[in-house]
Parts: structure tokens; sequence; C-alpha cells
């Protein structure tokens, strides 16, 4: 298991747990309760629970997306979702606890269905039909974007 393996199914969550549901962004609208419930959605992407059937991103664009994905080049600050409303979403669950939760069933699910095929490809509605080391990467690298939103720094 490499490193980013390592922090998604190990790490993360004691992250996010360890996080003040008070703290102050760095920059964007979400809290970090909103984050939470944000990063759930990622992950029931990359779990495919949430089915994206088109690709956002230029065809003739998409391998430069996809060397970024494997770069450890980070996320810029306010890096836009076009498919997010202008204003954060509506909270799924009004406790905290809950919604930490669903991501970690989210993040379970995630390498649950990854491991019973490792050459599944699954689409992300901005990079493109990705494989189980390109999901890791993304995730990874979305996962200390947001923790980052809110002080918390990178030791990789």
């Amino acid at each position: 298991m490499n490193h980013k393996e390592q922090f998604l199914s190990e790490s993360y969550i004691k992250q996010i747990r360890q996080l003040d549901p008070a703290a102050q962004r760095k920059w964007g609208k979400m809290n970090v309760h909103q984050m939470i419930e944000h990063m759930s959605d990622s992950f029931r992407i990359a779990n495919g629970k949430d089915v994206h059937t088109g690709i956002l991103t230029q065809e003739e664009k998409l391998p430069r997306f996809q060397a970024f994905v494997m770069s450890d080049t980070p996320f810029k600050e306010n890096t836009k979702n076009i498919l997010l409303p202008e204003e954060p979403l509506e909270l799924r669950y009004q406790n905290i606890g809950e919604s930490i939760d669903e991501l970690e069933n989210e993040i379970s699910d995630f390498f649950k269905k990854f491991d019973k095929d490792k050459h599944l490809i699954i689409r992300n509605p901005f990079f493109g039909d990705l494989n189980y080391e390109q999901w890791v990467a993304l995730l990874y690298k979305h996962s200390w974007h947001h923790l980052n939103q809110f002080g918390v720094s990178n030791s990789h």
C-alpha cells in the first residue's frame, strides 16, 4: 500500500475528526461540515455510486488533466467546480458526526469496489475515465486541498 492509499484508508478520517467544526476557512465558501459532505460526494463518484456519463473537459485536454492528477501539483485555492452551485449545498445531516460516518463509509466502499476489480475504470466528470491508481491520486490531492483550506498542512 503506497502512502496515498494509506492516508486515505487510515489517516484521512482521523484528520477530519480532529478538525474544529468552527475552523475558519482560508478560501472558498464551505464550512468544515459542508466540506465533509462534499468529500463524501467525491468518494461516491469514485466508488461508482454517483455515475457521470459525460466528461466536461475537452478530449484533447484530458491527457494534460490526467497528468495533473498523477503529479504532486496541488489544486489551486478557490478552484471552481462548475457542477456545484455558487453557494454551498444544504447539509444532508445536521450532526457533523453523521456526516463523518457517511464519509468513512464512502471511503470504505471505494476500496471495496476496487478490491473486487483492480482493472475497473470509473468516469470522473472532469478528469475522464480513471483507473484505481488515478482515483487514489485524485482523491488524495482533493482531500489535502480541503484539509489545507482549513489550515491543516501536508507533511508529504
